[in-house]
Formats: C-alpha cells, sequence, structure tokens
C-alpha cells in the first residue's frame, strides 16, 4: 500500500482510554467531542487494545466508530491484531478449557492482565471486528506487526499467506492452533541481540517486504531500562531496520504518536 497521506502509528494501549484520547485530540485527528477530524489521514494501530488497563472495552468500541467516521471523511484507521486480543477471544471461546500444554484459556488471559469486565463486556461486533485483524501489513516501504517475534515466518512467506493462516485459526475452534499461536505470540525481543538481532532484521525485512519494520508488544522502557515516563518518542534499533513504538502507557508512561516519514 503506497500512499502519499500523512500515516500516524499508535502502539500498545492497553486499556488507557483517557491517554489515547489526548493523544488523538493533541494531534487532531479527533475533536473535544472524540470525533475524527484527521480528514484524509491514516491512522494505524499496532494492536493490544486490551488488557492491563480498566478501559479496554471503551478503547475497542472508540477505535471501531473511528474507523467508520475516518472512512467516510476520506481517511483510514486500521488495525493490527495484537497478542492480548487474541488471548481475549481464546479465553471467551474456550473458558477453562485445557490442551494439555499449559494453563486453561481463561487463566492464561488473567495472569497476562486480563479484566474481567472487558469480558462481561463483550458483544459480537466486538469478537467478529478482533478476529479479522490482519496480524501484518505493507504501508509503503514500511512493514507493520505487533510482536518483535519470529511468530510469523511460522505462518506463510508473504504478508497475504500469514494473514490468511492467522485468520483461518481465529476462524476455528481448534484449541491446540490457539494454544500453539498464543505461545508463539507471547515471545519478544527478536531483533534486539546485538549480534543475531540486526541479521534477523534483515531477513525478516528481505521475506516480507519493506525497508524498515514498525513494532509495540515490548515497553520501550523495558527494553531501554529507563522509567516509563521517560519515553515520549520511538526507540529505532538494529542498525535502523527495527523501530519499536510501544511507550508503556500501562506502566505510566504518556504513549506517544509516531507520523511515518514519505521519504
Amino acid at each position: 500500500m503506497q500512499t502519499s497521506q500523512p500515516v500516524h502509528l499508535i502502539g500498545d494501549v492497553h486499556g488507557q482510554l483517557k491517554k489515547l484520547l489526548k493523544l488523538l485530540q493533541d494531534t487532531g485527528l479527533i475533536n473535544e467531542k472524540h470525533s475524527w477530524t484527521g480528514r484524509d489521514a491514516i491512522l494505524w494501530f499496532l494492536g493490544d487494545f486490551v488488557d492491563r488497563g480498566p478501559d479496554g472495552i471503551s478503547v475497542l468500541d472508540l477505535v471501531m466508530r473511528l474507523q467508520n467516521e475516518a472512512m467516510a471523511a476520506g481517511g483510514q484507521v486500521a488495525s493490527l491484531l495484537g497478542n492480548h486480543e487474541a488471548l481475549l477471544l481464546a479465553a471467551y471461546r474456550f473458558g477453562r478449557r485445557s490442551t494439555g500444554l499449559g494453563s486453561n484459556f481463561l487463566s492464561r488471559w488473567k495472569q497476562n492482565g486480563g479484566h474481567r469486565k472487558d469480558i462481561a463486556g463483550l458483544t459480537r461486533q466486538h469478537l467478529d471486528w478482533m478476529a479479522q485483524l490482519p496480524a501484518m501489513a505493507r504501508v509503503g516501504d514500511y512493514l507493520l506487526i505487533h510482536a518483535d517475534a519470529p511468530l510469523y515466518l511460522n505462518f506463510g512467506n508473504t504478508v497475504d499467506e500469514v494473514n490468511a493462516a492467522f485468520l483461518k485459526i481465529l476462524s476455528r475452534s481448534d484449541a491446540l492452533d490457539w494454544e500453539e499461536m498464543l505461545e508463539a505470540f507471547a515471545r519478544r525481543g527478536a531483533f534486539m541481540n546485538d549480534l543475531q538481532g540486526d541479521a534477523f532484521a534483515g531477513r525478516f525485512l528481505k521475506q516480507f517486504g519493506g525497508r524498515q519494520l514498525i513494532h509495540g508488544h515490548t515497553p520501550i522502557s523495558s527494553a531501554l531500562r529507563c522509567p516509563p515516563k521517560n519515553v515520549t518518542k520511538p526507540w529505532v534499533y538494529a542498525n535502523g531496520q527495527c523501530v519499536n513504538i510501544d511507550g508503556g502507557m500501562f506502566l505510566g508512561g504518556p504513549g506517544f504518536v509516531y507520523q511515518l516519514s514519505n521519504d
């Protein structure tokens, strides 16, 4: 997808509705009534709307509404699947069922910051919307993924193949497939190793295309061992091949909106 329109990215929100609203207002994408004012701008979320924070369902409602409002205005709001959306879907679908590989799905979700009111507030619209989210996307020369993890390579050789494979799992009730997907989705730091990370990032980009990989999933403050409140911009690493935009909002960070360069 090539575009000359401004493209904004937001990483892991994790139920931090108030912070998200402030970010969107400060960027001019919504007004004081929380309606879309971004005109033809493009806004991408990299997943993890829910869990760990208090307002996951309200965040979903906002993003789903803005998606429709942006489309009507000639813009676009799009989202990737995060591992916490997958966790919530699994907890809802399988409950206390276990495949024998680990704890049951409901317990796994709770252990990862699941909020009871989130699962209680789910509607068919939320479930259907989350279950169709793509796992990865190309925007111009940028490759967007949620997790800095190698799992995508297990699902296909192209962006379309990976998305189709995820969609197939999410549309079925094969508990073992879900368990294996969630286990792989939880990994992180695949591109951070000083020696091997650069090379792996290069192979990953060669496989799926793009000159730079942008992800969330791992809070920048955790990777750099700095106070979350100090994180106000992306972390570019792996010899410039990777950009981490997880501002750690649930950890106390203010979050940020990252605008892609059109160069």
